[in-house]
């Protein structure tokens, strides 16, 4: 069997595989190195696989492949296929991130890079000093829904393999390198990455980024569990408020908003800032105006909030000036971590849909301050749409409402305390605003495609939303 069909077949089967539902095929398929300690008996190769679809669109996807002369039980579910390799033979051929054995070697090649970077083929891994790696960890996938596949070496470090792959700088590296490297107390410590230098078709040169390794957060906490949580305390406790229950999240609502505004603060001291101009805010509320007028095609309940919504774009286009500079680009709860010497900021990349070029590009801090009060706004929301919401009578229901929204006008007001340090000016209000219903329609038009019954959460917060602005 030749390798082309049998990734075809896994591929269209990953939990990482963003193209599910398309039509598509295997355009080419691309060896670009082979780990440094492979033998015969096992092969740790890195492919480049193009993702043909039939509309002309193109894709590439990293499958790092743990080829073998014989089959091996053990990985049976991670098994694409066997296969005839043109080097190696007929071979068995095993997704490497499922393979203890061929991760080791990813391990051992990125200590080898303790001086700075060991390459291999056109590969090259990266180290940032500071930290000796465990190499005798033992590694383990984590599971679950991801875009990319992470892999645990122990309690010391986690390798983030990324699936889809852009040429360029991914955000994700670039920024935990230097906030590393300026001592950032508000992520985890980057390691070190993997990358080659490719060659475009007019001659010019391009990295693509592979992985990338940084410190475990051995005492992490997910952000929105720990929200969740604070929202179920809550809702047992029937006759208290919000402060008055164990689980308060309002302290924590609030260290997070001071950690977010010193992540900002370093990234403007190390990445470039600017302030865009009259005609470059405008064309900014158009993306925003555009972006309603093709959600109201998605979520007719939507035109009911078209006017209140272009008011608050037209005030953001009518400012002369927005300062502007490298930011999070896809903040929410679930981004965050709260670990025993404070919350750590994850997750880099930026929104997943959004070009890498674009998710590189300078954008105001406000809007990953809105992407932090839409969470506030969605953890009570998320709990009573499950569990809570169940059995309750129409009573009880009232009473949930109302310390849901308790709950999120608590937190949120502490965060954004919390972050700016003072009263917002009327620019950074209305740049918030603006930021806030330009992401609570994207939610509306998520929820709508992935979870109708959610829909309801973005659409209250646009009612909310119109109110203000007509009171």
């Amino acid at each position: 069997m030749t390798l082309a069909p049998a990734l075809k077949d896994y591929i269209d089967g990953a939990r990482w595989f963003g193209g599910k539902g398309r039509d598509w095929q295997v355009g080419g398929i691309r060896r670009v190195g082979t780990l440094p300690g492979s033998t015969r008996d096992l092969t740790v190769v890195i492919d480049l696989v193009e993702i043909a679809y039939a509309d002309g669109d193109s894709d590439f996807y990293q499958v790092p492949l743990a080829l073998y002369p014989d089959q091996q039980d053990r990985l049976g579910h991670a098994l694409i296929g066997q296969v005839d390799d043109p080097e190696l033979n007929q071979h068995w051929a095993y997704d490497a991130v499922h393979d203890r054995k061929a991760m080791a070697l990813w391990l051992q090649a990125f200590a080898s890079a303790a001086d700075g970077k060991v390459t291999a083929d056109d590969l090259a891994f990266h180290r940032v000093e500071g930290h000796d790696l465990d190499t005798e960890a033992h590694s383990t996938l984590f599971t679950g829904e991801q875009s990319n596949s992470s892999v645990l070496f122990g309690e010391d470090s986690l390798l983030k393999v990324f699936r889809k792959v852009t040429p360029g700088v991914n955000p994700d590296v670039s920024i935990h390198e230097v906030l590393t490297r300026a001592g950032s107390d508000h992520v985890a410590a980057l390691f070190g990455w993997l990358d080659f230098v490719d060659m475009e078709a007019d001659g010019t040169y391009s990295t693509i980024q592979l992985a990338m390794l940084q410190q475990f957060l051995r005492t992490a906490t997910d952000g929105w569990e720990l929200a969740l949580a604070s929202v179920r305390n809550l809702f047992a406790e029937a006759d208290l408020h919000a402060e008055e229950v164990g689980g308060d999240f309002a302290g924590e609502a609030a260290r997070l908003g001071r950690a977010l505004a010193e992540t900002h603060e370093t990234l403007a001291e190390h990445f470039p800032v600017a302030t865009l101009s009259a005609d470059e805010t405008a064309a900014l509320a158009a993306a925003m105006r555009d972006r309603l007028a093709a959600a109201i095609d998605v979520v007719p309940e939507l035109a009911e909030h078209a006017d209140a919504l272009r008011a608050a774009y037209d005030a953001l286009g009518a400012l002369s000036e927005v300062p502007v500079q490298q930011i999070h680009g896809d903040l929410h709860l679930a981004q965050t971590l709260r670990t025993v010497r404070g919350w750590k900021i994850v997750d880099f990349e930026g929104e997943p849909a959004k070009p890498l070029a674009e998710r590189l590009l300078p954008d105001s801090p406000w809007r990953d301050v809105a992407g932090m009060l839409r969470s506030f706004d969605y953890a009570p929301s998320a709990v009573r749409m499950t569990s809570f919401a169940v059995d309750a009578g129409a009573g009880e229901e009232s009473q949930q409402a109302y310390r849901a929204t308790e709950w999120s006008q608590r937190n949120a007001e502490a965060f954004l305390t919390s972050y700016a340090g003072r009263e917002l000016t009327a620019a950074e209000r209305t740049l918030l605003d603006a930021y806030v219903a330009d992401k609570a329609v994207y939610e509306a038009v998520y929820e709508a495609r992935n979870r109708p019954t959610w829909v309801s959460i973005p659409l209250d917060a646009l009612t909310r939303l119109s109110q203000s602005r007509t009171e």
